[in-house]
């Protein structure tokens, strides 16, 4: 295995990539009581189109199943509930579909080598009937109905769409009601085939566990997974100009709501340089020490207020949600900030020290470290050892020179109104 230090912290990981093509990642933390398994596939929603393994013609599945597989993983043939497996020892366990992957995950402080064994081995043992991909159908229904009752979720899918012409990005991670109807057991089969190989998965443990025992135990239950290639996903053209520019939706709510989204083309090829980069830029124009908040605080105009900064290929897109008393006042300071010409100096010095005490703070914590760790191999591969000296070599200069390649016009907007009664 290679041990990797990370640079300015008491703490390293080992990684190993078998025979097969898994990827073991490994971060032991002896001064913890917890351990965190992962496993994961790098299968999201984003994946909808993709030339199987060994054919030639493009596929494409519903919108939806990569969720919907996550959830029929947990029907063993046995009739076996992995969750009163894993609750019998006190573990807690669960599963999460994103954008660009798909996970599998059980933490506790108590049967580290037992658990990690049945994480395995019930990820590697799909089991699909016509009967209980139907039964899910109304299940993720019903989920998919309840999450449409929600005011900060029609909004943010709302704004997706406007931002988002043809990418997947633009769909609910779970589908729709209407296209997980077409999800069969073969498609479920299908994608398991194609995407839940070991050449495309990984397996990531942090905590206090024995390094030797969970890399042995991996190569035990994970040497007969046939290693049958990947299936090619075939990318999604999606338009550098945001689709609709404006939109108004009614609701049943008290205090009124915008979304904001700012489209970002960038074609440079150090993903996680150009995301530090406009992280940077977004913490000094919205973040709580900065300006813009100052000036609505004391104007008191939110209720709520989150940003965020998503990438999909060389579209970064900045989120901004926010509940406010005068939503056109809001939209009117947030366009003061895009005016934005540099950012100062001081703001910028302060920043980067933030950053680095955070990080020190971060890998402190299990699961602070779970969540850094599972992005950066996701994004961009493997995980960033040296994330403290990049903090410390980024440029004022370079900041201010991306600046000025920002269309900040390149925006939707969506306002959610109260109803009329």
């Amino acid at each position: 295995m290679n041990k990797t230090e990370f640079v300015g912290l008491d703490l390293a990981y080992y990684k190993e990539v078998l025979d097969n093509g898994l990827e073991i990642y490994l971060v032991p933390m002896e001064n913890k009581k917890n351990y965190y398994i992962s496993y994961a596939t790098r299968f999201g929603s984003d994946i909808t189109n993709f030339i199987p393994v060994g054919k030639d013609e493009e596929v494409i599945v519903p919108d939806g199943i990569a969720h919907f597989l996550e959830h029929k993983m947990f029907e063993q043939e046995s009739g076996e509930d992995p969750f009163t497996f894993f609750s019998a020892s006190g573990t807690d366990s669960n599963a999460m579909t994103d954008f660009d992957s798909t996970q599998y995950i059980c933490s506790g402080t108590k049967n580290f080598k037992e658990n990690l064994e049945y994480l395995l081995k019930f990820v590697n043992s799909p089991y699909y009937t016509n009967e209980n991909v139907n039964k899910e159908k109304g299940i993720i229904a019903e989920e998919l109905k309840m999450y449409n009752d929600i005011p900060d979720y029609r909004l943010e899918m709302r704004l997706r769409e406007c931002v988002y012409k043809s990418s997947p990005r633009r769909v609910d991670i779970g589908g729709s009601v209407t296209s997980i109807q077409d999800i069969t057991k073969e498609d479920l089969y299908l994608c398991y085939e194609n995407f839940y190989n070991p050449g495309n998965m990984f397996v990531l443990v942090v905590g206090n566990f024995d390094v030797d025992e969970a890399l042995t135990v991996i190569k035990d239950n994970t040497e007969l997974i046939d290693n049958n290639g990947r299936a090619k996903a075939v990318d999604v053209k999606e338009n550098k100009k945001v689709n609709i520019l404006e939109d108004t939706i009614e609701s049943d709510i008290n205090v009124e709501k915008i979304g904001i989204g700012l489209k970002i083309f960038n074609d440079d090829k150090d993903k996680l340089m150009t995301s530090m980069y406009l992280n940077m830029l977004f913490t000094c124009m919205f973040g709580s020490t900065s300006l813009f908040r100052d000036r609505v605080d004391k104007l008191n105009l939110l209720q709520s207020f989150e940003y965020d900064l998503e990438n999909y290929n060389n579209i970064y897109t900045l989120y901004i949600m926010c509940s406010s008393t005068d939503i056109n006042e809001i939209l009117k300071e947030v366009r003061k900030e895009f005016k934005i010409k540099k950012v100062k100096e001081e703001d910028f010095n302060r920043i980067k020290k933030v950053w680095i005490a955070n990080e020190v703070k971060a890998y402190d914590d299990v699961y602070d470290v779970v969540d850094r760790s599972f992005r950066d191999i996701i994004r961009y591969g493997d995980m960033v050892s040296d994330r403290v000296d990049k903090i410390r070599n980024m440029s004022l200069k370079k900041l201010n020179s991306m600046i000025k390649t920002i269309d900040f016009n390149n925006t939707s907007i969506v306002m959610m109104k109260r109803k009329e009664k």
